[in-house]
């Protein structure tokens, strides 16, 4: 499930899509900032955004792992932006329906990474594995639905990473993915080449 697309490299302008996107990842180096108030608003808008497209699903049997942030948590520029969303998400669902998301970090980053939408080379699922870890202490309570939430779908492999790791602590779990947004590629002008 995926709520729109954002375009890289195309601005906040280009579409309330990217204007969401590029909000919501700010950096942590920005948080003294003034910019740093649109961040925290769309971290309220994204969470609406779900709540609302969710409908009337019953999500009680479901839990959500959010994939982990670039940075490990003792750096001081770990972002828990995916948690603080997801635990956003869950009060709307307490204050409508009477209930809390089942919101768990299942999965740590054990080092330090550059963020994938800062530079062109993506890592492949199994050097992300290498990297995840099993919080096994989150595994025991876990529903055996797992939503795997990220911001941006762009190739698949964090969420195949994340996937990867989950199965291999919950076998029997049937796993979905949730994101506020997919990448649309950039398009090819095919006027560029001589045929």
């Amino acid at each position: 499930m995926f709520l729109g697309e954002y375009n890289a490299r195309k601005g906040f302008s280009h579409s309330a899509t990217n204007n969401l996107i590029i909000n919501f990842k700010k950096p942590l180096e920005r948080k003294d900032r003034s910019e740093w108030r649109h961040k925290l608003r769309n971290i309220k808008i994204a969470a609406n955004a779900l709540y609302n497209a969710f409908g009337n699903a019953d999500l009680r049997s479901y839990t959500f792992v959010p994939v982990p942030p670039s940075k490990a948590r003792a750096n001081p520029l770990y972002d828990d932006r995916m948690m603080v969303m997801l635990g956003t998400l869950s009060k709307l669902f307490y204050q409508n329906r009477g209930y809390h998301l089942d919101v768990r970090e299942m999965v740590k980053q054990t080092r330090n990474t550059v963020a994938a939408h800062e530079t062109d080379t993506r890592p492949e699922p199994a050097a992300l594995v290498a990297l995840y870890e099993i919080q096994q202490c989150m595994v025991s309570a876990a529903q055996d639905r797992i939503v795997i939430c990220d911001d941006v779908l762009t190739t698949g492999c964090h969420f195949r990473a994340m996937e990867i790791v989950i199965m291999a602590a919950i076998p029997n779990a049937t796993i979905y993915g949730m994101f506020l947004a997919r990448r649309v590629p950039e398009t090819i002008d095919f006027q560029l080449f001589r045929f």
